[in-house]
């Protein structure tokens, strides 16, 4: 082999993405998962690339047919109809014969034949791409551990020597002794996991060129298999020049000391509907004034109902979302990795060069997209960090449980992602309901400590002069600190 190390293609992007470039040529990889996750599929992506690039290909099989492994790829859009295919499996009549007894004993009739019918196949072929699906098969012939080891090192070096790179499957821990042989002879093993946080790749190790540790999302959609890997944020040292980001209303820029700086995060968290969404869209409505392009993500509501509803108040997004300036995506329950709602949001910032983003709301991202939800928190703190590298500005809302008062500015364990929160609240006066606003943090600027009346009315967001003489707001008591009512001291 040459001393250098080149990559070619998986077939997947994302997958080489994990593995810092793709596969290296001539080596062997062991795709290892249960049943239904995926390992033919991607060994079928990593022939079809081959075939796409002119190579000549060798699928080695013993479970499925060649006509099912072709049908099968195809209902997802992979072709692999131009592979050569070596099926090591048994006729169908072999279940009829008399000497069925001796699959007690395979070793003795078969260990000579599969090893022959492989050699053959490849001198003849001379493929530069294998897959072996599964490399169980080779196991199931020999006559013992020591036998399989001796087996598999000779098979490497076969192929080493003819430059062939290998991708082979297996079940998950199909035999103790044998999955500890295998994956140690192996340059390289990609585990394949399914389970109530959905589809999950793990790249466990790769020789030579490493690879990106832990778990990623991975999706099995009409186009084969799709990866996501985890969205890591590299630290750039770059210089702040804080802009703020105004809301267009006098009084509520007042509270701020002008607004929100771009470049951060912001979680505008209150009871429910208290007007967050409604904040939040004010804030995308000025910078769309401003020159700016937004893009919101609904988790709680439809995009019809959100549409609806602002525009009942006065928000032209109709207009905007037909000039390109704002998009408007809704998320289903359940149909996203994290991962993949990342590299949404990713996408879609580079493609339309979005400025602001809007997420309603974090409650809504922990239940609708898979996963444990610290784990979620964890994976939505390297996508703000990523999203601010990249200059966008990002607006959260977050919903808390009281009603009136406020023991908690946010949701647990995830203040700290917050570079400036604003609550909104109920408070309850005179015998009804009534809306105040405040700040309890701004990272990178002043902002007004005090509390402000707001409505919604049908012409949009009214916002007070700071309320003074009442005390007892936070705890959803207010009391006045003198005689005068509020009217008054308005």
């Amino acid at each position: 082999m040459s001393a250098s190390i080149s990559t070619i293609r998986s077939g997947i992007d994302g997958l080489d993405t994990l593995l810092n470039g793709g596969l290296v040529r001539g080596r062997m990889y062991l795709v290892q998962g249960r049943p239904g996750t995926g390992k033919t599929l991607l060994g079928m992506h990593f022939l079809e690339t081959g075939l796409e690039e002119g190579e000549t290909v060798l699928c080695i099989h013993g479970e499925e047919s060649q006509e099912e492994i072709v049908s099968n790829g195809l209902a997802v859009g992979i072709d692999v109809r131009d592979a050569e295919f070596l099926d090591l499996g048994p006729e169908s009549d072999f279940f009829t014969q008399d000497e069925a007894y001796d699959l007690v004993h395979p070793s003795d009739l078969e260990q000579e034949q599969y090893t022959r019918d492989i050699h053959d196949a490849i001198k003849e072929i001379d493929p530069t791409r294998v897959v072996l699906d599964p490399i169980t098969q080779l196991r199931y012939v020999e006559s013992s551990g020591h036998q399989f080891r001796k087996r598999m090192l000779a098979f490497m070096r076969f192929l080493k020597q003819r430059d062939i790179t290998v991708v082979a499957t297996a079940p998950s821990a199909y035999d103790e002794k044998s999955d500890a042989e295998v994956r140690s002879l192996s340059d390289g093993i990609i585990e394949l996991t399914r389970g109530p946080d959905g589809r999950r790749i793990n790249p466990a190790k790769h020789r030579a060129l490493g690879q990106m540790e832990g778990e990623h999302g991975l999706e099995i959609r009409q186009h084969g298999i799709e990866v996501y890997p985890d969205v890591v944020p590299v630290h750039e040292e770059t210089t702040f020049d804080p802009i703020a980001l105004r809301s267009g209303i006098d009084e509520l820029d007042d509270l701020l000391e002008g607004g929100f700086e771009q470049q951060t995060v912001t979680f505008v968290s209150g009871p429910s509907g208290v007007g967050k969404t409604t904040i939040g869209t004010q804030f995308m409505a000025q910078a769309i004034e401003e020159g700016l392009t937004c893009a919101a993500y609904l988790f709680e509501e439809s995009i019809e109902t959100y549409c609806h509803r602002t525009e009942s108040i006065g928000f032209p997004i109709s207009d905007m979302r037909e000039s390109g300036d704002l998009s408007v995506n809704q998320v289903e329950p359940l149909t996203l990795s994290s991962e993949e709602f990342a590299h949404r949001i990713i996408e879609q910032t580079e493609t339309q060069g979005t400025d602001v983003v809007f997420i309603d709301g974090i409650d809504g991202y922990t239940i609708s997209v898979r996963g444990e939800e610290s784990a979620l928190i964890r994976k939505l703190h390297g996508l703000t960090r990523y999203l601010k590298n990249e200059g966008v500005t990002v607006i959260f809302t977050n919903e808390i449980s009281e009603i009136t008062g406020i023991s908690t500015a946010t949701s647990p364990n995830i203040s700290y992602l917050a570079d400036n929160l604003m609550f909104m609240s109920y408070v309850e006066m005179d015998g009804r309901l009534r809306k105040v606003i405040g700040v309890l943090k701004k990272r990178t600027g002043g902002f007004e400590h005090s509390l402000r009346e707001f409505e919604i009315t049908d012409d949009g967001l009214r916002v007070g002069d700071p309320l003074s003489g009442l005390h007892g707001v936070l705890q959803g008591n207010p009391r006045m600190s003198d005689v005068r009512d509020l009217a008054q001291d308005e």
